[in-house]
């Protein structure tokens, strides 16, 4: 099998799954910035810092203003949390309202 049937298929299985759970209703930049503060905890419940998130390699080459957008909507829509206070850094991912 050539190399970019097998990308076309992989595609096309990762936006099934992305619709299985809920993750197509956002935007590509919200998505990403999601999945890697996902990615940097181990466990619910678990604080992941901004910085963690913008360093991360599926988040860094998004735009500041975008990543800035991204996670103000990932707040509003309860998918992130702010930990510890309004105006802090640090949030709590809320993978279990994905899909709601």
């Amino acid at each position: 099998m050539d190399k970019l049937k097998s990308i076309v298929e992989l595609t096309e299985m990762l936006r099934q799954m992305e619709r299985d759970v809920g993750l197509d209703n956002l935007t590509q930049a919200e998505r990403d910035v999601f999945l890697a503060a996902h990615r940097l905890t181990e466990r619910p419940g678990d604080i992941v810092q901004s910085d963690q998130i913008r360093r991360h390699d599926l988040v860094c080459s998004i735009a500041q203003a975008s990543y800035h957008r991204a996670l103000r909507s990932l707040l509003a829509l309860g998918l992130l949390e702010r930990a510890g206070g309004a105006r802090t850094k640090l949030y709590v991912v809320r993978s279990d309202r994905i899909g709601r």
